[in-house]
């Protein structure tokens, strides 16, 4: 889940590490699987408090209108995140002290969206593998450990 030192992640891997010594490209790995999981769950419960938290305010707007949305159609959604098969940081970028990572993660999950009505609305109850590109970002020279959600987008 790691690039190799030569490639361009890894060099820029190698230039965050030289802003800030603490960085750890395993434990960001570990640490952004915590936050897949807890972003995953707190959308399909419309907990935007705690996307508040875990997002930049552009990606916020994105989410908390689909959750508007989706509570002014007076849906639910359901999401069971079954399985997490990789991660792996696809990119990396450095500029100035602002650091931005794209993480692969491939899981497995249940996604269904419930009418008012209880019928499915969308989605199904079969497990599906999904492939997501999740852009974070962080400024080192703060003193803020938090990645935010940047950007997400399908592979």
């Amino acid at each position: 889940g790691i690039p190799d030192q030569r490639s361009p992640a890894g060099q820029a891997l190698m230039r965050i590490r030289g802003v800030d010594a603490g960085f750890d490209p395993a434990a960001f790995l570990g640490g952004a699987e915590g936050a897949f999981r807890m972003i995953v769950q707190a959308f399909a419960a419309g907990d935007r408090n705690t996307l508040r938290d875990l997002l930049s305010e552009d990606a916020f707007a994105g989410f908390d209108g689909a959750i508007t949305a989706r509570e002014q159609a007076g849906e639910t959604q359901r999401t069971e995140l079954r399985a997490i098969h990789d991660m792996g940081i696809e990119e990396a970028e450095l500029r100035g002290t602002v650091a931005d990572i794209t993480v692969r993660i491939v899981s497995d999950q249940v996604n269904l969206t419930i009418a008012r009505d209880g019928s499915i609305s969308a989605g199904a109850e079969a497990v599906t593998e999904i492939t997501d590109l999740w852009t974070v970002q962080r400024d080192l020279g703060l003193s803020d450990p938090t990645w935010k959600l940047v950007g997400t987008r399908s592979a």
